[in-house]
């Protein structure tokens, strides 16, 4: 079992405190603008407290709107206010640095490439934090994207990078390699947190002694499917949202006879509990 499977800090502070807030205001409606965290079982728990989640804000509605973890465009949050909701901000603080660092560079002159998926929520809050400094932002999910962009690269001269916190360091160094021979000047900002790369550096370690590694979480979370894609090249990977799921490989774990887990900062401790007591009938 990897040391740091489960939640991180960030998603942690967000589950918690939007416990809390529910808890101490309990007379009052509390809202989440898109899912808190990318995990339909702790959704389903917070809408069983009375906490709602939603895809766009109700009209004559009032109470306690939260920021999710991943972040949000700040005319989200302006949309929020103005509605006369009260505004809880609980954006991971490790994204919070990214949006951050991509103003900075917005701010700077700098070309703005954003590394990661385009339809990812803390991309588009990136994106839309960086845009309100500069035009000469954009979001890039793989090196041939960046590819179709060389004539602007060199017409710019000044290229600055971040990444999405929970993206692959392959991704970082495969960018930088290829903007190294064609930029005049490069800034680059790793903004991959520390959380991921020690899941991920830990996972690989584990995988190296065994058979089969699984890994526990959300199909919609990016670090969860990250971890799968780097453990595939290593050894047998499957990716697994609870323990019913383990039923549909039976064959390759009875198998193995060492088996690895690990898990994404958004799988609850009882998850992967229940996957282990199930491993352990095998």
């Amino acid at each position: 079992m990897a040391q740091s499977a489960g939640f991180c800090y960030g998603v942690k502070r967000a589950v918690e405190t939007t416990k809390r807030v529910k808890l101490e205001n309990d007379s009052k409606k509390v809202w989440v603008l898109g899912e808190l965290i990318h995990n339909s079982h702790v959704i389903k728990e917070l809408e069983e407290l009375g906490i709602m989640t939603v895809e766009t804000l109700p009209d004559n509605e009032d109470g306690i709107c939260v920021v999710r973890s991943h972040g949000m465009p700040p005319e989200k949050i302006d949309e929020m206010m103005s509605k006369g909701f009260e505004v809880v901000d609980l954006t991971c603080l490790d994204v919070k640095k990214v949006q951050q660092k991509a103003i900075q560079l917005a701010e700077e002159g700098f070309l703005v490439f954003i590394l990661g998926k385009p339809e990812h929520p803390e991309v588009i809050a990136i994106d839309a934090n960086a845009r309100l400094h500069s035009d000469k932002v954009f979001v890039v999910p793989d090196v041939e994207t960046l590819k179709k962009m060389d004539e602007e690269v060199i017409r710019h001269k000044r290229v600055g990078v971040v990444i999405q916190t929970t993206q692959k360091l392959d991704f970082l160094q495969e960018v930088i390699s290829y903007l190294v021979p064609i930029a005049s000047e490069l800034k680059v900002f790793n903004t991959i947190c520390k959380s991921t790369s020690k899941r991920q550096e830990e996972a690989r370690e584990l995988a190296k002694n065994s058979d089969l590694m699984i890994v526990v979480g959300s199909k919609k979370s990016a670090n969860t499917t990250h971890l799968a894609e780097i453990l595939k090249n290593i050894t047998d990977t499957i990716h697994i949202e609870t323990s019913e799921d383990l039923k549909n490989y039976k064959e390759l774990v009875e198998k193995s006879l060492n088996i690895g887990v690990t898990a994404g900062a958004s799988t609850p401790d009882d998850i992967i509990k229940n996957v282990i007591t199930e491993l352990e009938k095998y």
